[in-house]
């Protein structure tokens, strides 16, 4: 009879932990602390996020109009710029003057990235002026 039932109790116990260690089932409202934390955590940032996202949605609706006629006017001529333009890392950062020129000025020689050897050097195109 031992012999019987010692089998039969290793088995018991062996079942048990697969019993213990099943996935909650959906909706049961079983979650674990670190769900319902970033649970709380979530919501409590979007809540404190609202009131900007509100603004951010009105200041969209008020300038979304003159910047999209901003694009339509500018767009290809800042494509065009773009496309001359090879290398922007050997131009300073734009400059504006009391005057309201902008002026963008290129690197000295000794600030600019190191330039592959095999890549050919930018010339200025022909009648240009650097300045």
């Amino acid at each position: 009879m031992k012999q019987i039932l010692v089998p039969v109790f290793a088995v018991a116990l062996a079942a048990t932990p697969i019993i213990a260690e099943e996935a909650p089932t959906e909706g049961d409202g079983s979650q674990s602390l670190m769900e319902q934390g970033m649970e709380l955590f979530m919501e409590g940032l979007r809540k404190e996020m609202e009131p900007a996202l509100d603004d951010l949605q009105g200041l969209a609706e008020t300038i979304g109009p003159s910047m999209q006629t901003f694009l339509a006017e500018m767009g290809p001529a800042l494509a065009d710029i773009a496309s001359q333009v090879e290398d922007w890392s050997v131009y300073e950062m734009p400059e504006v003057l009391p005057n309201g020129d902008i002026i963008i000025r290129r690197k000295p020689e000794e600030d600019r990235p190191d330039q592959s050897p095999d890549a050919p050097e930018a010339d200025p195109p022909a009648g240009t002026t650097d300045i």
